[in-house]
């Protein structure tokens, strides 16, 4: 599991990190009103920007943590209001920046930062989190088009969870339904979180949005509002002309436990799958000959691959799970399929 998890994770940089740059520049007001993007980057600050690009997914746009991507991670992010400059020093923290820390979430930043823009980041975080100072730096201010966000204050208790999310509609007040109500209407994208009584998701905790400015006249069912076709077409499932009873498994587990990065439909050209490096395997491939290998195929699915995403699966999945697995894959992506 702690093998899964860290290729998991290590899968799921490429993800945040890539969203990031489309997350973090969009200027958001509830008024309608134009944001101030263009003052705040006529005052940039390189260090304050670094972060703000490749760190505040985790970290916080306060350095605090309290963040929708930490609270998914069983190794939290470190939260900086907490420490102060003596207790971490600096070289620590660049080392930690520039190779990243085994065993949590945090990769290097060697590959997209150099050592100047390194030291930014790091001496920006100790400046602006790490001292005694009040903290200046609040996402949900003015400067970053949030006008008067107090009048969301009925969704707090659900964003922070004093009120469980599953929590009988009978027994709230008017004004903590007004609260869950505000909340699942207009606080929910961002603050989406496992918040009920069990500590789960209330509902599935599925991607269903994808990256936009993709149109290729190329493609003729692309979707021109979202632009997601050439991403979303590729969750749809590849359903087997033959459904044995294996097939059936097979086809659940899989979709459950590979079409994440592999695809729902075995091409690993979903969102996902899209930005990993080494990129996962296109079982629809011709060149890809394991399918019938079942033998082979099913020891790597046990054991992975080394340097890459794929993860050992042989404490997850039993042997006849991997079995009814690798029969789906094969009546699905290289027999007959309806789709």
């Amino acid at each position: 599991m702690d093998i899964m998890y860290g290729n998991y994770m290590r899968s799921m940089q490429v993800y945040l990190r890539t969203w990031a740059g489309i997350l973090l520049f969009i200027c958001v007001t509830a008024l309608g009103s134009v944001s101030i993007c263009a003052a705040d980057a006529a005052e940039s600050n390189p260090g304050r920007d670094t972060y703000r690009y490749f760190c505040y997914q985790c970290h916080g746009y306060s350095g605090d943590a309290n963040t929708l991507a930490a609270s998914y991670l069983a190794i939290r992010p470190r939260d900086f209001t907490i420490q102060r400059e003596d207790s971490l020093p600096r070289a620590r923290m660049f080392d930690a920046v520039r190779n990243g820390r085994n065993g949590t979430a945090m990769v290097g930043f060697s590959s997209v930062l150099d050592d100047v823009e390194i030291e930014n980041v790091v001496d920006y975080i100790r400046r602006s989190f790490m001292t005694d100072a009040p903290l200046v730096e609040k996402y949900h201010s003015a400067e970053n088009g949030w006008m008067n966000h107090d009048r969301y204050s009925s969704a707090y208790p659900f964003v922070l969870g004093t009120i469980t999310r599953d929590k009988p509609w009978e027994e709230l007040d008017s004004e903590e339904k007004a609260g869950r109500q505000l909340y699942e209407s207009a606080c929910v994208t961002c603050h989406d979180q496992p918040n009920s009584a069990t500590g789960t998701p209330t509902w599935e905790p599925r991607a269903v949005s994808y990256p936009r400015e993709h149109f290729s006249h190329r493609l003729e069912s692309t979707d021109f509002v979202s632009s997601a076709s050439p991403y979303a077409r590729h969750d749809v499932a590849t359903m087997p002309a033959n459904m044995s009873d294996s097939v059936k498994r097979g086809m659940r587990l899989y979709q459950e436990n590979c079409a994440f990065c592999h695809a729902a439909d075995g091409t690993a050209r979903n969102w996902i799958g899209s930005f990993m490096d080494p990129r996962p395997r296109d079982f629809t491939s011709p060149d890809f000959a394991l399918l019938e290998a079942p033998r082979p195929l099913r020891e790597i699915i046990k054991g992975g691959v080394a340097n890459s995403s794929m993860p050992a699966w042989r404490a997850v999945l039993s042997d006849d799970e991997i079995d009814d697995i690798i029969e789906y894959m094969r009546a699905a992506f290289a027999g007959s399929a309806v789709n």
